[in-house]
């Protein structure tokens, strides 16, 4: 078993496969008690550079290492992420205050994702085409094959800060590539714990990762860069715009905001559907792209169920990350939280009503349920990020899903009912990247293709459909 992380907390930078250190460090606080609990090196435009002219030239290595090796290299890791579970999940929690019991959870996640990576390389394939199909074409032999695109440039956020490392570098080093991750400043400890991973494996394949660490001007030199063939970015609209505008002529693959909706028909377990909705509101303290943030319920059950949601949302244990039983810990800094106070304001002074939460526990910002919510509201307009989510009533289902589509983003939408007709028209109504049927927009497998559309994003992650965004399809033909 290779020894744990107990002991370390700074976080070095990895130029390809050597650690380095520099005399610029930044120290990261917990988020629930202030606590410095890891430090970074704080990386330049320069060192960006030296990254990348690195991976530049391991893709090359990269590029021709068997198949074989990749996937051993994998199931590697995979292995010594299991060995290191506790320090993982202990370090997640300490530095963006995840509840242990789901930074658990994540790890396990992320060696699933790892896995499942390794699985889905050898589906890495390309098929024969029948190029005398048409009477201006010959007979010949005539295929394509997937390649590796050279150079990745992962960037990633802090509300998934292990587990999302893992779905973009995974199946960036599995397709053959090289990769240069600068993970969030909030949680770089934790992506430097499974990079190491990556590195000291005995199948790795030598300087295909680095790891930095910065600001945006660090992000923006590794987006600007002509070396980086694809940017893989999980994050904010606004950044994902700045990013698209910079990137040139690249791949850009961009998993951003979301305004996730359900509906709740008459005909639905109400119960069931609002202790499924309270978990998928107030998850990871609503820092979640597919948080249930807008809950349209038909007039006729709405009485019923804001009262059910409310009772449920006040189980929900707030506090201390470090407890097993903590359902919900602070937000990760002092702006969000403060951002979300308002928000609550504004919707009070507009009309909208607490029916649970509202007021600070013990520091923590609480689960909150708003009640009578109208649709010019910004706390419903706009991705709140935060543990708060808005009830509306609506007469009937046409009502519910022009709503649900009448916003800028498009990442996953759901439906409580046990109408099949109804199930049939939302699947084909939901103008987003994922549906479920009688559970909350918040649930994800990692096997499945994820990523939504319009303000959402491009591209989609999942292992096998990550694969296919770092690698470039070549044609052959021979006469």
């Amino acid at each position: 078993m290779f020894r744990t992380f107990d002991d370390e907390v700074e976080a070095k930078i990895f130029f390809g496969s050597v650690e380095e250190t520099k005399e610029e460090k930044v120290e990261r606080c917990s988020p629930y008690d202030g606590i410095v609990v890891s430090i970074f090196q704080q990386c330049d435009v320069q060192d960006a550079k030296k990254a990348l002219s690195i991976a530049k030239e391991a893709a090359k290595t990269a590029a021709q290492t068997p198949l074989s090796q990749r996937i051993l290299w994998l199931e590697d890791v995979a292995k010594r992420v299991e060995e290191n579970k506790e320090s993982l999940a202990l370090m997640l929690t300490r530095e963006v205050a995840k509840p242990i019991a789901f930074s658990r959870i994540e790890v396990d996640r992320c060696i699933e994702t790892i896995k499942l990576t390794a699985m889905e390389l050898s589906n890495l394939s390309g098929e024969t085409i029948p190029t005398d199909i048409m009477s201006s074409g010959k007979k010949t032999l005539a295929y394509y094959r997937r390649e590796p695109v050279g150079v990745v440039a992962c960037i990633t956020p802090f509300n998934f800060p292990l587990n999302l490392v893992a779905h973009k570098i995974a199946p960036a080093l599995g397709a053959g590539n090289a990769v240069v991750l600068k993970p969030t400043p909030e949680a770089p400890m934790t992506a430097y714990m499974l990079s190491k991973l990556f590195i000291i494996s005995e199948y790795a394949v030598k300087d295909a990762l680095s790891v930095i660490y910065g600001d945006a001007e660090v992000g923006s030199a590794l987006v600007q860069s002509d070396i980086p063939r694809v940017i893989s970015f999980t994050g904010s609209v606004p950044v994902g715009n700045i990013i698209t505008k910079q990137a040139g002529i690249k791949k850009v693959s961009l998993e951003l905001g979301g305004n996730a909706a359900t509906y709740i028909d008459k005909s639905a377990d109400l119960e069931l559907a609002a202790k499924r909705c309270a978990f998928g509101a107030f998850y990871n303290s609503g820092q979640v792209c597919i948080s249930l943030q807008r809950i349209y319920v038909n007039e006729e059950v709405y009485g019923a169920f804001a009262a059910f949601m409310a009772e449920e949302t006040k189980t929900l244990k707030v506090g201390s990350p470090y407890e097993d039983d903590t359902f919900m810990g602070p937000l990760i800094d002092k702006e969000s939280k403060e951002r979300a106070e308002s928000w609550i304001m504004s919707a009070k002074n507009e009309g909208a009503k607490v029916i649970a939460g509202g007021e600070e526990l013990d520091g923590l910002f609480p689960p909150t349920v708003m009640a009578d919510v109208t649709d010019e509201m910004k706390i419903i307009c706009e991705e709140v990020f935060a543990p708060i989510v808005s009830l509306v009533a609506v007469p009937d289902y046409k009502t519910a899903m022009e709503k649900m589509n009448d916003s800028p983003y498009g990442l996953q939408f759901s439906i409580f009912t046990n109408d099949l007709k109804m199930t049939q028209s939302f699947i084909e109504d939901a103008q987003c990247g994922g549906v479920v049927i009688n559970d909350i927009p918040t649930l994800r497998f990692d096997v499945q293709p994820y990523g939504g559309s319009k303000l959402s994003g491009v591209g989609r992650e999942g292992p096998k459909w990550a694969l296919e965004e770092f690698t470039e399809i070549k044609s052959i033909v021979i006469c």
